[in-house]
């Protein structure tokens, strides 16, 4: 554990328990998107390939247009 983390829990002890569990809460929630983030991305390398391929494809054909920002 980092210094700076204990020194974080540390001051968290000193909080009233209902403080301390909504700190907790905010912390786990935190790292389970966290968790669910990297899930996702690992699993949708291989589809952002082929949408990266296919748009490429689609660009080098010609059937893309110019993006304008004013006409959006």
């Amino acid at each position: 554990m980092t210094q700076l983390l204990e020194q974080a829990i540390a001051q968290i002890k000193q909080l009233p328990e209902t403080e301390q569990d909504r700190i907790a809460t905010f912390i786990l929630e935190e790292l389970e998107n966290e968790t669910l983030w990297d899930r996702t991305f690992a699993n949708s390398h291989d589809v952002l390939a082929q949408l990266a391929a296919a748009a490429l494809a689609e660009d080098k054909a010609g059937k893309t247009q110019e993006l304008d920002p004013e006409n959006l």
